[in-house]
């Protein structure tokens, strides 16, 4: 038999990797922090989705947050950000300390521009699931179990890999840029579906003595050569002090006018740093939205 915990954990060790490998600047923040005897431990991974009809796929945070549900993970605060037509939520792993926690965000796509929507329905209308029957049989059985025997196990934390990516056609170049003009958030969901939006560093566990809290840290990491986000959001001392690297820009896939497909050059991701104040007896572990509203304009483009 493998654990739940076992499965969750060849999971995330997939899905950081892929991300150090597209992202350099978590990759440099790796190097660094190991070089110098330090701990790389994740606070939190964040994903974007859209709670509109998305062809197959069940709409908006639902969809990550079934298979989050499946690993053991609980929903636990909702977070919303009316200006930005968004909507949150945390989920967070009982074994906290071992697994990071997630922070999934749906755009109301109903609140924006008539013509904004209707061409983002049309963008993922052909979504398909990424998850098969009998993949989402075996996440039944590892829910209700909390185990699964080691035939079934084989090869699924690779199957829910495959899930984060694009589950729609790539979306017209056109319409990405449209889109763009009104929400960066839906642009960067079209491009990249359910892909890691980011990781983040969890500073409090870093044991870098050069680097004691987020700004050593955020210092350090500039004078290697890596950009940073100007500033930190919270105050010294407040329960939640975030920042972060710039974005990375990669080749997407996009159809072109004529029907064919080519590349537009995009924002994919940026490493978050992330360090916790004491609340309450212990780390503060919710998210505060005004900072969360900051940082998802890292991937601004255009």
């Amino acid at each position: 038999m493998l654990s739940q915990q076992t499965i969750t954990s060849q999971l995330l060790d997939l899905l950081w990797q892929n991300y150090v490998e597209r992202v350099s600047y978590a990759h440099e923040y790796v190097r660094l922090v190991t070089e110098k005897g330090g701990t790389v431990v994740n606070d939190h991974c964040a994903f974007r989705t859209f709670h509109t009809r998305t062809g197959q796929q069940t709409p908006g945070f639902e969809a990550i947050g079934y298979l989050l549900e499946c690993l053991g993970y609980e929903k636990i605060s909702p977070y919303a950000f009316p200006s930005k037509h968004l909507n949150s939520w945390h989920y967070q792993h009982p074994t906290e300390r071992l697994f990071p926690k997630f922070f999934v965000t749906q755009l109301e796509v109903s609140e924006l521009p008539e013509d904004t929507q209707q061409l983002i329905n049309e963008a993922v209308a052909d979504a398909a699931d990424l998850l098969s029957p009998e993949i989402r049989e075996r996440l039944s059985e590892l829910k209700a179990n909390g185990a699964l025997p080691a035939e079934k196990a084989e090869g699924l934390a690779e199957a829910l890999f495959r899930f984060f990516a694009r589950p729609w056609s790539p979306p017209g170049r056109e319409a990405v840029l449209a889109i763009n003009q009104v929400s960066q958030f839906a642009a960067w969901t079209l491009l990249h579906g359910n892909s890691v939006n980011h990781f983040t560093a969890y500073i409090n566990y870093q044991n870098v003595p050069e680097w004691p809290d987020i700004e050593a840290t955020v210092a350090g990491l500039a004078a290697a050569g890596v950009p940073m986000k100007p500033h930190i959001e919270g105050e010294p001392g407040s329960k939640l002090r975030q920042s972060s690297t710039q974005a990375i820009d990669e080749p997407c896939a996009v159809t072109e006018a004529d029907g064919s497909t080519g590349t537009l050059d995009w924002s994919y991701a940026y490493y978050e740093l992330a360090e916790r104040g004491e609340y309450q007896g212990a780390w503060f572990d919710g998210f505060l939205g005004e900072q969360a509203t900051n940082l998802f304009e890292m991937t601004k483009r255009g």
